[in-house]
């Protein structure tokens, strides 16, 4: 099979799993306890910690580890808004964030938080003015992913960030799930306060997340019950994950650069076949992320389509993996003006490590089949 769901989940590094199973053999003390197997557990944490400093050029705050990205999108939001409520009750985000930062938005809604959702252009960008622009005495967050995790559009970060330096009393938190370890960031030279990432994007174990928090700056926990992760959440920590997710980290900014331009010539060729293909509409634009290509196919059930390909030996997806079994139009796709027959029928093709020219031609090869097995089925698109 070849798998381009990179984006949803990734396969785990071989050194990841020696890493693992090794502290899982070796630690298995509660690094809360008092004696030296507890005290070694803890030692491991902490190196984790450091790790992850260093790897991203971090001196000005703290690194703590959660169970995945939502979790870590989850502590930012709520645990800024719930502790500067009294500053002021309105908070910035886009259109086309994550379910886990969407969401979390409309839960805050009902605690009576006002939300400004940016709108995006035809390509899936927010701009710097309509951040300025949106802008209140009373705005505590600004919430802006790096990278969009169906079209894989890029935010102008950078940017932001040097416009929100103006004001200091509010916070700036960055959803870099889709882009930790693939793309650069500077997160203190962005002006970046809280930055959320997920290892299984990076070739990590599965349920271990990462949260970057500035120094200084006081959440509002998520759970009670322990001192454990700064006191923000509290649990026995989950060592051989943490430890190996640190490892995962660095091996992917060591081959973060070859990696990215690997992927650029991937997915530019991907392109340049899906173009040729008149059935076929590409979505997004630049900048964007070499690790994401997205189409729709106008007229045609999405699910078909990976069922199709799935025969074919090859694994993708409709959106975002927390979203896939929805069969509403999506919400990323409408936001840039795609009409209802396009944003119901949208495919994701996410690229690894492994992927080859070869691959590409498979599948598109495959994808060619596909229109021609269902072009006598095609239904009536609907705007």
């Amino acid at each position: 099979m070849l798998y381009f769901d990179h984006c949803a989940s990734t396969p785990p590094h071989e050194d990841v799993v020696r890493t693992m199973m090794e502290v899982m053999t070796k630690h298995y003390a509660n690094p809360s306890s008092l004696h030296s197997g507890g005290v070694a557990a803890a030692r491991l944490i902490e190196k984790a910690r450091e790790q992850l400093a260093q790897l991203m050029n971090t001196k000005q705050g703290r690194w703590i580890f959660t169970s995945g990205g939502t979790e870590s999108n989850n502590l930012a939001i709520k645990g800024v808004a719930r502790a500067f409520s009294n500053r002021g009750k309105h908070i910035i985000t886009s259109s086309i964030e994550h379910a886990s930062v969407h969401e979390v938005m409309e839960q805050l809604k009902q605690e009576g938080f006002e939300i400004t959702e940016l709108q995006v252009d035809h390509s899936g960008h927010v701009s710097v003015d309509s951040v300025r622009a949106a802008l209140r005495e009373d705005t505590i967050l600004v919430s802006i992913m790096h990278v969009n995790n169906e079209l894989g559009s890029v935010q102008p970060i950078a940017e932001i960030g040097k416009l929100l330096q103006s004001y200091p009393k509010l916070k700036f938190h960055v959803d870099a799930v889709q882009s930790l370890g693939k793309l650069p960031i500077d997160v203190e030279g962005w002006g970046i306060d809280l930055l959320s990432g997920s290892a299984h994007k990076l070739r990590g174990p599965r349920g271990v997340g990462y949260l970057y928090i500035r120094n200084g700056l006081q959440l509002s926990p998520m759970q009670a019950g322990g001192s454990q992760e700064y006191s923000l959440r509290a649990g026995t920590e989950n060592i051989a994950a943490i430890v190996a997710s640190a490892k995962a980290l660095r091996l992917a900014i060591t081959s973060q650069q070859q990696f990215a331009k690997q992927a650029m010539e991937l997915s530019s060729y991907l392109k340049e076949e899906l173009e040729k293909l008149p059935e076929l509409k590409l979505n997004g634009g630049a900048p964007q992320s070499p690790f994401i290509v997205h189409f729709s196919y106008p007229g045609m059930k999405p699910e078909v389509v990976i069922h199709m390909l799935e025969q074919r030996g090859i694994l993708a997806s409709t959106r975002s993996a927390c979203s896939s079994k929805d069969d509403k139009p999506s919400r990323v796709l409408l936001a840039i003006g795609a009409t209802r027959s396009e944003a119901t029928g949208g495919i994701r093709i996410s690229f690894g490590y492994e992927h080859t020219i070869s691959d590409v031609d498979q599948l598109v090869a495959a994808i060619k089949d596909i229109i021609q097995t269902l072009k006598p089925l095609e239904r009536g698109n609907t705007n």
